[in-house]
């Protein structure tokens, strides 16, 4: 009996506004079309998990909640250059791969966070046939001579002046440029320089094989540290630092006939490598994470719906790894499309959009975060009353919103109010106007911010940041709320019969005529009146 394929889903961790993060997709891409040739259904996304799919997760090195590995099957797949000479990650990062299920690119990376090397596949990153283009460019045509992005540091800038004084111009962005955007440019060029950031030297296949699967050929330093699979020996221009060849090769042979009929059989020796067997041992891998994954759920009891903690109001490009992501409109691709400020019954389970279930439930929040949503609801009492609600004693209602004499505060045209100092006082001091009784908020904290998101003066704010507490009301306070409110808020007693507390007689027997009283028992005390049906 064969086994069935789990869905995939490819998750990229971008931290908010974070630009860089768009370098995984090359990468994730890749996998997904790997995964797809062998017959899984591959879903991608940004900064979300699925429950009811093995999740691969790319740069989880720029954070990723520790806790969600129980609700998700996980395996992280690691582009950093680790060890001796390479990228400085952080512990977390380090115990994040010690601690889980991990696919590397590179086995020189292995050794800092894998006792056994053979516990972690390794993956290849070859020729994209997605990437061919039936008309492209001739390569003696192409406008660019050498093309070179990526991060900047001193031993890279020397590299590209050596080449430059050889009379070769070498393009570069003026700001980061990623995806089709950045690919548009790699098929103008000759060719792509590639050099080492870190002394680790580990070749960089992950940002070559896509310039080679375009058609454009590379051209690479050859440290003695570095190691290439075999798919690039031949595929690549290689160059060494040391001595004469670099100026040899940009001099003498860079841009002539015969740099051409040689970069068009090293590319066409790319095309005739496939790496399908490493992603079929990934998905061999991957099912048996899943199932182990699944058993060790169930025996912690962790199967039920999820109760979350923390609430963030907006999705997007605002998402929140970890949280609760809610929002009112399904585009922004959050856990649950749903509106606090419309009425909300408690408890309330929802189906995620990620698979399985969420559960909330009146006081089992401890923070609630809305950056710059408040100006767009239109009934804000209702989504305060919700917050209220949902947070427990002691949470905290997170705020940003345009400051009322910013510019920003109407530069939106959803904008359906501004805010200032004064917009607050009805959450706390005058809790009771919007019919509050036992908690009501108080303000923590105040801040004014800049364009920059930086704290500021009152005169320069652009917003405002604003913390409120949910607190219990005070006996002098619903004391307050029972003078100002127009319910009263009184008990429905229970009428108390001899035996102890009892329903009206009136409402047990319907359709009676009159009632007539009688006399009070002397043989208990206190008295008490004792009323009898009327014939």
């Amino acid at each position: 009996m064969t086994t069935p394929l789990p869905n995939i889903h490819i998750a990229v961790m971008q931290p908010a506004g974070y630009v860089h993060s768009l370098g995984l997709l090359d990468q994730a891409r890749y996998v997904r079309y790997q995964l797809r040739r062998l017959g899984a259904t591959v879903t991608v996304a940004k900064n979300r998990l699925r429950e009811d799919a093995l999740n691969i997760v790319f740069g989880a090195h720029l954070g990723f909640p520790e806790d969600w590995r129980r609700r998700h099957a996980c395996i992280f797949f690691n582009l950093e250059q680790l060890g001796d000479g390479g990228a400085a990650v952080s512990d977390a990062y380090l115990k994040l791969l010690r601690t889980s299920a991990v696919c590397d690119y590179d086995a020189a990376n292995v050794r800092a966070y894998a006792d056994d090397p053979a516990d972690v596949p390794l993956l290849r990153f070859l020729h994209a046939p997605y990437l061919e283009q039936a008309e492209s460019l001739p390569l003696a045509d192409r406008p660019i001579d050498l093309l070179f992005f990526g991060s900047m540091n001193a031993r890279r800038r020397a590299f590209i002046e050596r080449i430059e004084a050889t009379g070769v111009s070498v393009a570069m962005f003026d700001h980061p440029l990623y995806g089709a955007e950045r690919d548009a440019y790699i098929r103008q060029s000759k060719a792509v320089l590639n050099c080492s950031f870190y002394d680790s030297a580990r070749f960089e296949q992950a940002r070559v094989f896509q310039c080679l699967s375009m058609g454009t050929p590379v051209i690479s330093e050859r440290r003695p540290a570095a190691h290439a699979p075999a798919a690039f020996e031949d595929a690549v221009f290689w160059i060494d630092p040391a001595g004469n060849a670099l100026e040899s090769f940009f001099k003498q042979h860079f841009a002539t006939p015969a740099y051409v009929d040689e970069a068009h059989r090293r590319l066409a020796a790319f095309r005739e490598h496939d790496p399908i067997d490493d992603y079929a041992e990934l998905l061999l891998f991957g099912v048996g994470f899943l199932q182990g994954h699944g058993i060790n759920r169930l025996g912690s009891g962790d199967t039920g719906a999820w109760r979350p903690t923390h609430i963030n109001l907006g999705s997007g490009k605002d998402y929140r790894p970890g949280w609760l992501n809610l929002d009112v409109q399904d585009r922004a691709e959050p856990d649950v499309v749903l509106d606090l400020s419309a009425p909300l019954a408690l408890p309330l389970t929802m189906d995620s959009r990620y698979g399985g279930q969420i559960e909330l439930a009146a006081a089992s929040i401890e923070v609630l975060y809305a950056n710059n949503v408040l100006e767009h609801v239109p009934n804000l009492t209702q989504l305060m009353t919700n917050a209220l609600t949902l947070l427990k004693e002691g949470g905290r209602f997170e705020i940003e919103v345009p400051y009322e004499r910013a510019m920003t505060a109407w530069q939106d045209p959803t904008h359906v109010r501004a805010m200032n100092e004064n917009s607050w006082i009805y959450y706390s001091e005058w809790f009771w106007y919007l019919g509050w009784f036992e908690h009501r908020f108080n303000m923590i904290g105040s801040s004014y911010l800049d364009l920059k998101l930086q704290p500021c003066s009152k005169e320069n704010a652009a917003f405002m940041r604003v913390a409120l507490q949910k607190v219990e009301t005070t006996a002098r306070e619903r004391t307050l709320a029972r003078t100002m409110q127009a319910d009263l808020r009184l008990p429905d007693d229970a009428i108390f019969g001899d035996d102890g507390p009892e329903e009206a007689v009136a409402e047990s027997v319907p359709d009676t005529p009159a009632l007539t009283a009688m006399p009070a028992q002397t043989a208990h005390a206190p008295t008490h009146t004792q009323v009898a049906l009327a014939d």
